[in-house]
């Protein structure tokens, strides 16, 4: 997992589209919706990590 783009991947496959036309509010949508799925124990730890660095990332350039 390298961009944005990968992270809404991995929402997709667990069936979740964020698409609100508000960036800063769908990087928080889609942060908590990968700490859910990381609590539910649907993604791996590692794949938690990546992602919250990936849109936290994309939460600075904004």
């Amino acid at each position: 997992m390298n961009s944005l783009y990968d992270v809404m991947q991995l929402l997709k496959r667990y069936g979740t589209i964020i698409y609100t036309a508000d960036k800063e509010a769908d990087l928080l949508l889609m942060e908590d919706e990968i700490r859910e799925l990381y609590r539910m124990q649907f993604i791996t730890a590692k794949e938690f990590s990546t992602a919250l660095v990936i849109l936290r990332s994309q939460q600075k350039k904004n």
